[in-house]
C-alpha cells in the first residue's frame, strides 16, 4: 500500500504524457541507444572512445528516465479535474490572481510537477506559489516568496476547466 505521502498527483493528461514518454523510451531509444553502443564498440579499444563513452551515459540516462517514471506511474494519484468544483484552491484549480503591487493579472493551473510549464501558465502543486494558494479561497490574499521577491496575491476566482 503507498502511503499518502508517496503519492504523486497528476492530471490525466499527464499520466497519459508520461506513458507515451515510457513508451517512446522503450520502444525507440533503448533499442536506437543498443544500437549505437554496438556500433561504437566496433570502432576499436572503447577505453579512449568517446563515442562508446557518450552512448553509455545516454544509456544510463535513458535506464534512469524509465525507472524513476515507472515509479512515479506506481504511485499515481489521477486527478479527474472535470468532477472538481467548489471555491477552494486545490490540486487541477485555475486559479485567477491579481498581484497587489503591480496590478497585474495572471492565471495558473495547479498540476503534477511532470506537467508544470510555466510558458502553458501551468505550475507544479509544490511550487511555493501553489503551496500558497492550495486552501484558500477567491477574496482571500496571499504573500508568496519568489525568486523575484515576495509578491502579494488577491485570489479573484477560482475555476476548474
Amino acid at each position: 500500500m503507498v502511503a499518502d505521502s508517496d503519492r504523486v498527483p497528476m492530471t490525466a493528461a499527464g499520466q497519459l504524457a508520461l506513458r507515451e514518454e515510457l513508451k517512446r523510451l522503450k520502444a525507440v531509444e533503448r533499442p536506437r541507444n543498443v544500437l549505437e553502443i554496438e556500433e561504437a564498440r566496433g570502432h576499436g579499444d572503447i577505453t579512449e572512445n568517446a563515442e562508446f563513452h557518450a552512448a553509455k551515459e545516454r544509456q544510463a540516462f535513458i535506464e534512469g528516465r524509465i525507472a524513476e517514471i515507472e515509479n512515479k506511474l506506481s504511485r499515481a494519484e489521477v486527478v479527474d479535474v472535470s468532477q472538481l468544483s467548489g471555491g477552494k484552491v486545490v490540486f487541477g484549480a485555475t486559479v485567477k490572481l491579481l498581484d497587489v503591487d503591480t496590478d497585474e493579472q495572471v492565471v495558473y493551473t495547479i498540476v503534477g510537477e511532470d506537467e508544470a510549464d510555466l510558458a502553458q501558465r501551468k505550475i507544479s502543486c509544490r511550487s511555493p506559489i501553489a503551496r500558497a494558494l492550495i486552501g484558500r479561497t477567491s477574496g482571500d490574499e496571499v504573500t508568496v516568496r519568489t525568486p523575484k521577491g515576495e509578491r502579494t496575491m488577491e485570489i479573484l476566482a477560482v475555476e476548474f476547466v
